[in-house]
C-alpha cells in the first residue's frame, strides 16, 4: 500500500498517542484477533479522551471515528481530526449530515468507532445508552464489535489537562454481534434505542466490565 499524507498523519497520531499513554500506563489488549474484516461498528464504553487513539492503535487497520463538532473549532485540531477520519457530529440532536457520512464510511467497507453512551463517564461507570449507535447499526446492518476499556480514566479523567502515571489500561474486544443479535426488527417501537441497549449490554457482558480502573 502506498502511504498518503492522510495515512501518515493517522499513524503518527494514533501510534504517537499510544506511545504517550504507555509512558503513564501499562496497556493490555485482548481479543483483537477476532475482529472481522470489512465494514463494522466498534462500540465502546467511554472513559477518557484517550479512548479513541488507544483503541485505534490496537487495530491493524485504519478506521473512522465519530467526534463532537466543537472539537473541530480549533483549526489545527480540526485538521488533524479530519486526517484521522473523524466525522463531526452535533451532540444532542439528529445530525443528518453526520449520519450520512458515517453510513457512507460503512458502505465503503470501513470500520467506524462510536460510543453508545454519547459522552465520557464522570466516574468510569458505564452510563445509559443513547440512540445513535443503534441507529447506525440498524441502518447499515453491519457487525458490531463490543469493546470495554478500563483504566483510561486513571490516566486522563474528564476535565484533566495532564495525565497521571501508574495506571493499568486494558482494552478488551468482544465477539462481533450480527444484526439478529442487536436489531429487534423493522416496525418495532423504539427500534434504534433498543438496538443501542443491546449493544451496551454486550459491552457489559464482557469480563470484569464493572471494573472501571483504580
Amino acid at each position: 500500500m502506498i502511504l498518503t499524507s492522510h495515512n501518515l498523519v493517522y499513524k503518527a497520531v494514533y501510534h504517537g498517542a499510544r506511545a504517550f499513554a504507555e509512558v503513564f500506563a501499562t496497556i493490555e489488549v485482548e481479543g483483537w484477533e477476532t475482529v472481522p474484516n470489512g465494514a463494522c461498528i466498534f462500540a465502546s464504553n467511554h472513559q477518557s479522551m484517550l479512548d479513541p487513539p488507544v483503541i485505534g492503535s490496537c487495530l491493524p487497520r485504519e478506521i473512522s471515528f465519530i467526534a463532537r463538532r466543537s472539537l473541530f473549532d480549533n483549526p489545527v485540531l480540526g485538521a488533524v481530526l479530519s486526517y484521522c477520519h473523524c466525522i463531526p457530529v452535533d451532540r444532542g440532536e439528529a445530525d443528518i449530515g453526520a449520519i450520512r457520512s458515517a453510513l457512507a464510511a460503512l458502505a465503503q467497507g470501513r470500520g467506524l468507532m462510536i460510543f453508545p453512551e454519547g459522552t465520557r463517564s464522570a466516574d468510569g461507570i458505564i452510563g445509559e445508552a443513547k440512540a445513535g449507535a443503534g441507529l447506525l447499526a440498524c441502518k447499515s446492518g453491519v457487525p458490531v464489535v463490543p469493546i470495554h476499556i478500563r483504566g483510561a480514566r486513571d490516566v486522563l479523567p474528564r476535565g484533566a489537562f495532564f495525565p497521571t502515571g501508574g495506571a493499568r489500561v486494558r482494552v478488551r474486544f468482544g465477539k462481533a454481534l450480527l444484526p439478529a443479535d442487536y436489531d429487534p426488527g423493522e416496525g418495532v417501537a423504539g427500534r434504534t434505542m433498543e438496538a443501542s441497549r443491546r449493544i451496551l449490554a454486550a459491552i457489559k457482558a464482557l469480563p470484569d466490565y464493572q471494573d472501571p480502573g483504580l
